[in-house]
């Protein structure tokens, strides 16, 4: 049965340029109902950041108990990676075939099965599987999450909404080290501490009944009528008349679009953007800080303290200034906090350099470290979810979110590998002056090539970036 604006309970007044059938205006959003989707989908984002972090704590016992080397425990630690990355590339395919829902019930059942599988496989090629198949959920998760926030989320949320999944995965990598730090004197502690995975993830599968299928996604399958009750409870009538109007004709080109697809003339600028997005969020030089820390934290004059309370104050960092992006997003608008980001870590990036080749007071080291930990929380780090999210045309999203993805985690791999090397060659202030010269890189590229999405519905950024 049809509702008529403002029948909903708990609604609040929100702006919204609706147009359609009957033209711009504002309408009543139930952002309740919004935030729930939210937060459930959120739950995919605490188990990426909870199991990406987890390891952590468990390498010194699970390195022992295997009878491991340098290169064995290097390879233990770093293939969820390329897990990932096939995770990615599976679920930009099973994301447009699925749908969003289903393939995060997927992820849920894979984080619950590979946290206890990881925990207590009888050998060291059986932990590597599980952890690989733990890599394929955070790499689809990663891709998928973002997505379905964006799709469910009305324009003048779609900001903050999306920010709440980076804020997840920094509420998740939290978790993981109180789950580490609670469980270390227990017998077998390893073997808990990935266990542990399964208790949110099956918390996750199961309030993913409670959430509703994306609209676009339910058009694009040709489900009108399931997808108009979507939009219909989000905002009312009107809402929904306008939305699946604007929607539909976002599916009016019926062409059935493989990945190679991606590469025609009037997509490949938007794929190349996005593409260009992930790359740089991995390369400004976040992962030599979090992956890193604690040798950072030398030269800082805390090697008696432990690493755990150094991860915490990471940690505490990184959760504490997300919430800047949050509250900013979808009035600063998504440009500008990249450009603001990408120049304040720029210019902390050459503060760190000076800092270690001018051996100032370890003091002033972890001053820079946790500025370069805040500004990224701020700003890129949430950012790039909502801008990779936002800016793919409707008909290809799951395919290209694949690629970009794709890039991202081949970023993160090779920034996180390269980083002893370019110490061993450049030092850490030659480092850190690379790092700085690519933020400088990235802050002319989002000038000149990224536009403004803020407050623009899905379809609207579609043909905006088409023109272009």
């Amino acid at each position: 049965m049809a509702h008529t604006p403002g029948t909903f309970s708990n609604l609040d007044k929100t702006g919204l340029n609706v147009s359609g059938l009957n033209g711009p205006g504002f309408v009543q959003i139930n952002k309740g109902y919004v935030y729930l989707l939210s937060a459930i989908a959120a739950l995919g984002g605490i188990l990426f950041g909870f199991d990406l972090v987890i390891i952590s704590g468990t390498v010194g016992f699970f390195q022992a108990h295997f009878g491991l080397n340098e290169l064995e425990t290097g390879w233990a630690v770093g293939c969820i990676n390329l897990g990932a990355a096939i995770g990615a590339v599976l679920g930009g395919w099973l994301c447009e075939r699925l749908g969003r829902k289903k393939l995060l019930m997927i992820c849920a059942i894979l984080f619950a099965v590979t946290g206890g599988g990881t925990g207590w496989a009888e050998n060291f090629p059986m932990f590597i599987g599980f952890r690989m198949l733990s890599g394929v959920a955070v790499g689809a998760a990663a891709l998928v999450c973002p997505i379905y926030l964006a799709e469910i989320s009305p324009a003048p949320m779609r900001g903050t909404t999306v920010s709440f999944y980076q804020l997840s995965i920094v509420v998740g990598i939290l978790l993981a080290y109180f789950s580490n730090y609670m469980l270390l004197d227990v017998e077998d502690n390893w073997r808990w501490m990935f266990s542990s995975q399964s208790i949110p993830a099956l918390l996750f599968y199961f309030s993913l009944f409670m959430a509703s299928e994306s609209p676009r996604w339910l058009i694009r399958a040709g489900r009108e009528f399931e997808a108009h009750i979507v939009l219909e409870r989000v905002g009312g009538l009107d809402y929904a008349l306008a939305e699946q109007e604007q929607i539909e004709q976002s599916f009016a080109d019926k062409t059935k679009y493989k990945v190679t697809d991606l590469f025609r003339k009037d997509v490949a600028h938007i794929v190349f953007i996005g593409v260009m997005i992930a790359v740089f969020s991995q390369i400004v030089g976040q992962n030599s800080i979090f992956s890193y820390a604690p040798e950072l934290f030398k030269k800082a004059g805390m090697a008696q303290n432990s690493a755990f309370l150094q991860s915490i104050i990471i940690g505490v960092t990184n959760f504490i200034f997300t919430f800047v992006a949050i509250g900013t997003i979808d009035k600063a608008g998504r440009k500008r906090l990249l450009q603001y980001g990408s120049f304040l870590l720029f210019m902390d990036a050459l503060a760190l350099s000076a800092a270690f080749y001018l051996q100032w007071s370890g003091l002033w080291v972890l001053v820079f470290v946790l500025a370069f930990v805040a500004i990224y929380s701020a700003t890129l780090g949430p950012v790039t979810w909502v801008a990779l999210s936002e800016i793919f045309p409707n008909r290809i999203r799951g395919n290209a979110m694949a690629v970009a993805t794709l890039a991202l985690w081949i970023a993160n791999f090779f920034t996180t590998a390269l980083f002893p090397v370019m110490n061993q060659y450049f030092g850490i202030p030659g480092t850190f002056l690379i790092h700085a010269a690519i933020c400088l890189v990235y802050y002319f590229f989002v000038c000149t090539s990224v536009p403004e999405t803020k407050g623009r519905s899905l379809e609207e950024i579609e043909k905006l970036l088409q023109k272009s």
